[in-house]
C-alpha cells in the first residue's frame, strides 16, 4: 500500500477531555446537563450532526444549533485538551522512512484537524490533511475519503488503506472498496470493528507499524 490514510480523534490523538467538555457545554444549551464525561466517549468519531440526533433525539436545525454551541468551547479551549498517543511520532517517522503517502482522512473539520497536528508539531509527517467542512457539507467518513483520493490523484483502491478506531472509519472504507485497520487503542471495541468489516484489527500503536506493513505481503 502506498497510501495510508488515517483517522485523527481516537488514531493519531486522544481527544477525550476536549471533545466530550465541548459535547458537555453544547448540551447544556439545551437544558441537558450530563457530569460524567465518560458518558460522553460516544461523540468521538462520529460526525457531530449525526450523533446530535442520534443520541438525543434532536432535529436536524437542532443538531446544527448544537454544534455551534460545541464549537463556542472546541475551537478556544477543547481542541488543545488532546494528547498523542504514546509512540505515534515514532511509528509515523517510520511509515514516512519507507516511502509511505500519509494522509489525515478525519470527519473533524480540516481546519481544526490542522490546527491540532500543528500544535503537536506532527504536520510535517503529512502530505495531506483532509477533513470535514465547518458547513456540514462534507462530514460523513466515506465523503472524506473520497475527498482526500480525489484531492491527491489517487486511481487504485488497491493502493490505499484506511487506519481508524470506529466503524464509522471502516465502513467508509469499504463503502470506496478500501481495506482497513480497526485500532483497539482508541474508543472502537473489537466487536464494533470486526461486525464493521475491518481487514486487520492491530491492539497498539506498538503493532501498527508491522500490520501496515503486511498489505504489501
Amino acid at each position: 500500500m502506498k497510501y495510508i490514510f488515517i483517522d485523527l480523534d481516537g488514531t493519531i490523538t486522544d481527544p477525550k477531555p476536549g471533545i466530550t467538555k465541548s459535547v458537555q457545554y453544547a448540551l447544556r444549551a439545551f437544558h441537558i446537563n450530563i457530569e460524567d464525561l465518560d458518558s460522553l466517549c460516544c461523540h468521538i468519531g462520529p460526525p457531530l450532526k449525526t450523533a446530535f440526533m442520534e443520541f438525543y433525539g434532536f432535529s436536524e436545525e437542532q443538531a446544527l444549533e448544537a454544534i455551534v454551541k460545541y464549537r463556542e468551547y472546541f475551537a478556544e479551549t477543547g481542541i488543545f485538551e488532546n494528547e498523542v498517543y504514546e509512540g505515534m511520532e515514532s511509528l509515523l517517522a517510520r511509515l514516512k522512512a519507507a516511502g509511505k503517502v500519509l494522509i489525515v482522512a478525519t470527519s473533524k473539520p480540516e481546519v481544526f484537524a490542522r490546527r491540532i497536528l500543528e500544535h503537536f508539531g506532527l504536520i510535517g509527517y503529512f502530505d495531506d490533511v483532509c477533513g470535514s467542512t465547518l458547513d456540514d457539507s462534507r462530514s460523513k467518513k466515506e465523503e472524506v475519503i473520497r475527498y482526500a483520493m480525489e484531492k491527491n490523484g489517487v486511481l487504485e483502491n488497491t493502493d490505499v488503506v484506511m487506519v481508524g478506531d470506529r466503524m464509522h472509519d471502516i465502513e467508509g472504507a469499504k463503502a470506496v472498496g478500501l481495506a482497513s485497520i480497526g485500532v483497539l487503542y482508541g474508543y472502537g471495541s473489537r466487536e464494533e470493528l470486526e461486525k464493521a468489516g475491518a481487514d486487520r484489527i492491530c491492539e497498539a500503536v506498538e503493532d501498527l507499524y508491522e500490520v501496515i506493513m503486511s498489505f504489501n505481503d
